[in-house]
């Protein structure tokens, strides 16, 4: 069993990154090359713009390249709680952004040729007790109504035709959005961004960035940069000068295992629709199928941050989960197991716009294929000018109280998830 991410593993090579030192003078800097500042690049690349990619490690390497391969619509909280917490204009606005954010995964996807086994089969939120089909009845209604007529309710008479287990009371089916191959996905969006002049630099941690006679310095593990403009999208990064964000922000780990490729006839049975699957528990599970006929099992396995080899705990649990929603892979063995941070806000919604001169885009808490995707291309628009395009532009973000950077409340708030799974 590999101790990495399948997507990153199965990636393709040949990514054109710099070489040289860290240096000169750009229009813009992006610290983070995730999906936010890949898709940023290369929007702000084709409107002439100088940039420069920093990234601590690899390119699409943080949680662009560690997560569970899903591109969906919907928030990542229930709609009906955050209507009710917004009101009706406010949480349609949320909702219409998410639909917004996979058109353009979807089109970039086709305007730059990225092979990515993109697959637009939608997600089905998985009932795992009867009162909480109850609860995605009245949610359905109310998306019906208000933001997305498509959606329906999967009744528990037709659940084994999607899903070919007994741990679920029925669904809510999301038709639009699908899934694809992160690491293929991020490849596309760096050769795009450099093919538009941008350069990325691997392994060049920042360490500083300060003001400096009408331009911004950044100081580098590998040289200084110098720009008029930056645009921080490093999400959940526990290192460098970025303790504004971290007080903000609540890195939990997340948790995938892959089997070994599995007979098709087999996955067809379990399977049939090849959507993404999320549960309805608060320590949910999250599945779909790969490319290549394996199955991808993940979720909050425990709170705690990702490190090797403690992943392999997280993969144990994982396993087992597997294997109690799907007995006939009890005996199949896992190939991949790893984890990664999720940059969790306190709403869940996510944060974008200007801080200290500072652009930012992060905060996606587990729905950040499309909306990081979406949100480089909007903070392009809004580094011109146009200060409308952010949907996040207007929301709040004070620290999360006790907070000073390191996130030591997260088994208290993992203890209080399973107590609470067994009574919800």
């Amino acid at each position: 069993m590999k101790l990495d991410s399948y997507w990153l593993d199965t990636a393709p090579t040949g990514i054109q990154v710099s070489e040289g030192p860290v240096e000169g003078h750009v229009d813009v800097a992006v610290i983070g090359g995730g999906f936010t500042g890949l898709s940023a690049a290369l929007a702000l690349g084709k409107r002439g713009a100088s940039v420069a990619v920093l990234d601590a490690g690899r390119i699409g390497g943080g949680a662009s390249g560690r997560n569970g391969g899903q591109c969906n619509t919907g928030v990542a909280q229930d709609y009906a709680a955050l209507r009710a917490q917004l009101g009706v204009e406010r949480a349609q606005g949320c909702y219409r952004a998410y639909a917004a954010a996979v058109d353009t995964v979807e089109r970039l996807i086709r305007d730059e040729q990225i092979d990515c086994d993109y697959l637009a089969s939608g997600k089905l939120k998985l009932a795992a007790r009867p009162h909480h089909l109850a609860h995605l009845e009245q949610t359905a209604e109310l998306i019906q109504r208000e933001v997305d007529p498509q959606v329906e309710i999967v009744t528990r008479d037709r659940i084994r035709s999607e899903v070919d287990s007994d741990s679920f009371y029925g669904g809510l089916l999301q038709k639009r959005g699908g899934q694809m191959h992160m690491g293929r996905f991020a490849a596309g969006l760096a050769n795009a961004a450099t093919r538009n002049g941008a350069r990325l630099f691997e392994h060049a941690s920042v360490t500083a960035i300060a003001k400096d006679r009408g331009a911004y310095q950044i100081d580098s593990s590998r040289g200084t940069l110098r720009a008029q403009q930056v645009l921080i999208a490093t999400g959940p990064s526990r290192h460098g000068p970025f303790g504004w964000y971290r007080r903000r922000l609540a890195p939990v780990g997340s948790f995938i295992v892959v089997t070994e490729p599995l007979p098709a006839d087999h996955l067809a049975r379990l399977l049939p629709q090849r959507r993404s699957y999320t549960t309805s528990r608060l320590m949910h599970n999250y599945f779909r199928v790969t490319p290549d006929s394996r199955l991808l099992f993940g979720g909050r396995a425990r709170f705690t941050a990702s490190e090797q080899p403690s992943d392999a705990k997280s993969g144990r649990i994982l396993q087992a989960n597997l294997a109690a929603t799907f007995p006939s892979l009890a005996g199949a063995r896992i190939d991949y197991c790893w984890g990664g941070l999720v940059d969790i806000t306190a709403d869940r919604l996510p944060r974008a716009g200007q801080h200290d001169g500072l652009y930012f885009s992060m905060g996606y808490s587990g729905h950040g294929t499309q909306m990081s995707t979406h949100m480089g291309q909007v903070m392009a628009d809004v580094m011109g000018g146009n200060a409308a395009a952010n949907p996040w532009r207007d929301f709040d973000w004070p620290a999360i109280p006790g907070h000073t950077g390191k996130p030591w409340f997260l088994p208290l708030v993992g203890a209080y998830y399973q107590i609470k799974d067994v009574f919800y």
